[in-house]
């Protein structure tokens, strides 16, 4: 209820996410991914504390290590899908000789492992290891590896990538648009027969050309092919107060958001919660790609997976995830802070509408993942 008081009852913090009460865990019960009303409880027990979870709103995860070791496919391997938004992971290990053009939607690719170009008809983009390149609805395209190369790909369905609205942190915060890379025209000259494949509506239209698609000596306009790095993002933290993911936003479409979790500061209060607060995220679904690093909320989670939590379930921080910080914590120095850092690159996606997993999924899901917040062994990975 917009232009209320804030209402309390019972034990509450003053302040969230600072000094839960004695014996409690602190949960967001929010609206808007964490812009809009909120309420904050302060349990007796984690909301996560189940014995188990049965139908479509379990928490998933996929480990998409085994396509790194399969044939080159033309599109990537879908995972998970609405009508706004498709995420996938595409394994290219030598590259195809065919040209894309997806009519569908923008496309985000993630480089997490390989390096090479991305052929664009604007011109090349080089990529390495945790580039983000955006790619126009239209754009006719070709990931050409110099070493086998995993990305994930995130396709905004009749939407586009754009940057998000920093508000009052000013245009300039977390990256300043300029370190956002647009290719040098660079016309191919060659002769032959290629082909460019259409994806429009899910189908495929094969167009072949005598000569070379990404033939352009120039061009100009407010529309191309972006590379980012993730090194050039400088995350916004705070000392004394954990911010909510959605600070970490890297882009926007109509129907998902693409943030990205970078090492960054620990909470040095005392009294701050320093880990990820628990909540049930009922406006979005949401999905994260672990690219490298030890996630704050997580253990037993590598490199390389996907973890898919639908709206209206508890999620948060895992067993063993807040037995390590409350094990860092203790090891304080003595001026009572923690010199500690979150080692980690990662992924969100938050989708607007219900996300549905895909048929090829289930070949790449990790049994029993709903299980590691109530069973310690399972989150340590140590069954």
């Amino acid at each position: 209820m917009d232009g209320v008081p804030q209402w309390s009852s019972g034990l509450a913090a003053r302040q969230a996410h600072v000094a839960p009460p004695p014996g409690t865990v602190e949960e967001e019960h929010g609206r808007e991914g964490f812009s809009g009303p909120a309420s904050h409880l302060y349990r007796l027990h984690a909301p996560t504390g189940w014995t188990s979870v049965e139908g479509p709103a379990v928490h998933r995860a996929y480990d998409s290590g085994p396509l790194a070791d399969g044939p080159d496919a033309l599109w990537p391997t879908p995972l998970l899908a609405n009508a706004q938004v498709a995420i996938g992971v595409q394994s290219v290990r030598r590259g195809r000789p065919e040209l894309l053009r997806d009519v569908d939607g923008d496309r985000c690719l993630f480089v997490h492992r390989g390096e090479g170009t991305l052929r664009t008809e604007y011109g090349p983009l080089r990529y390495r290891p945790g580039d983000y390149l955006v790619v126009p609805r239209g754009t006719t395209h070709r990931v050409e590896p110099a070493t086998p190369t995993t990305l994930l790909v995130v396709t905004a369905l009749g939407s586009r990538f754009r940057l998000p609205d920093r508000g009052l942190l000013g245009r300039h915060a977390l990256f300043d648009p300029a370190v956002v890379e647009v290719p040098e025209a660079e016309a191919v000259e060659e002769d032959g027969d290629f082909t460019v494949v259409v994806r429009r509506g899910g189908a495929d239209t094969l167009v072949h050309y005598p000569f070379h698609p990404c033939d352009v000596v120039g061009w100009k306009g407010d529309l191309a092919p972006l590379r980012l790095p993730v090194e050039a993002i400088r995350p916004v933290v705070s000392p004394r107060y954990h911010l909510p993911p959605s600070v970490h936003t890297t882009w926007v479409t109509d129907g998902a958001v693409v943030s990205t979790f970078v090492p960054r500061p620990v909470e040095t209060d005392p009294e701050a919660v320093r880990l990820p607060f628990f909540h049930r995220n009922v406006d979005f679904d949401e999905v994260i790609f672990y690219h490298r690093g030890q996630f704050s909320s997580r253990a037993g989670i590598g490199e390389g997976s996907l973890t898919f939590h639908p709206s209206g379930l508890h999620h948060g921080p895992q067993p063993a995830a807040r037995q390590r910080d409350a094990d860092a914590a203790a090891a304080t120095t003595g001026d009572g802070h923690v010199p500690r850092t979150h080692d980690e690159v990662a992924v969100m996606v938050d989708a607007r509408q219900p996300l549905h997993p895909a048929p090829e999924a289930a070949a790449l899901e990790v049994e029993g993942y709903v299980r590691s917040w109530a069973d310690p062994a399972v989150a340590a990975g140590e069954r």
